[in-house]
């Protein structure tokens, strides 16, 4: 399964990133709602312990998930996550990254259409790989930013991509909008350079520009107004306001200019 690979690559772009930071280092805050380098860490480390949990125990994994979400109602996701997960700093970091890679191998084998439990509905394997790395991604994005280093990207964004274009109509309906019935068609250029054309092919309403820079806006790491993204139609401009490719509650995405590589 290519996506666990994608997975593992990701993780350890963003290791590789991080893997020079030490002690206060860690209680940075982002530009991401003012969280943590060890919040971003104790996130992505608890999260991917859920989704290997869901696969290995589901019925485990289905009263975790029920006391989780329980937790973040009363107490919210930051405290929740906090208390699940001890480790902080430098321990927290390698504890991640052993996670990131013995999952990725265990779960490369896997039928990519086997089923798994999540927050809602269940999912494929390769989607929830696929979400795995997208949350990698998406969180990396503000690490990234904070340290004010670019990360390279390569084609694997196509995962991310095609994730933001399968959650068309869960954007809308999350923020309890009707769903258009057509898809705008998207003209993205890759990393690589290469061209690909999503959505439906006839629309009028069209996204063009970089493969990079909608996966930002999908994920809301940052506002379309902070991106070349050339938009045109109303369905097109609408989405792209909402755009939201994960799961829970409608989240809105930032304000213009507050989500920025920082200057070093």
């Amino acid at each position: 399964m290519q996506q666990a690979r994608d997975f593992l690559e990701e993780s350890e772009v963003l290791h590789a990133a991080v893997a020079h930071l030490s002690g206060s280092d860690w209680d940075r805050k982002t530009q991401f709602k003012g969280w943590t380098l060890n919040d971003v860490f104790v996130h992505l480390h608890f999260w991917n312990e859920m989704a290997d949990l869901s696969l290995a125990a589901p019925d485990d994994f289905a009263e975790r998930i029920e006391r989780t979400m329980a937790g973040i109602g009363a107490r919210g996701i930051r405290a929740t996550e906090n208390a699940a997960v001890a480790l902080r700093g430098e321990a927290l970091r390698e504890a991640w990254r052993a996670r990131c890679i013995d999952m990725a191998r265990r779960w490369e084998g896997l039928d990519p259409k086997a089923r798994v439990g999540w927050v809602g509905p269940e999912m494929s394997v390769r989607s929830s790989m696929t979400a795995r790395q997208m949350e990698t991604w998406a969180h990396g994005q503000a690490v990234f930013d904070l340290l004010g280093a670019e990360r390279r990207e390569t084609d694997r964004i196509r995962n991310i991509v095609v994730l933001g274009v399968n959650t068309f109509g869960w954007s809308f309906r999350v923020h309890g909008r009707e769903v258009p019935p057509t898809m705008p068609r998207l003209e993205l250029v890759a990393p690589s350079g290469a061209q690909w054309r999503l959505g439906e092919e006839n629309a009028t309403d069209l996204i063009r520009g970089s493969a990079v820079a909608f996966a930002q806006v999908v994920t809301q790491t940052r506002n379309i107004a902070d991106t070349q993204l050339e938009v045109e139609g109303p369905v097109a401009a609408e989405w792209m306001r909402i755009a939201q490719c994960f799961a829970g509650g409608p989240e809105m995405p930032p304000p213009p200019g507050t989500r920025f590589r920082r200057s070093v």
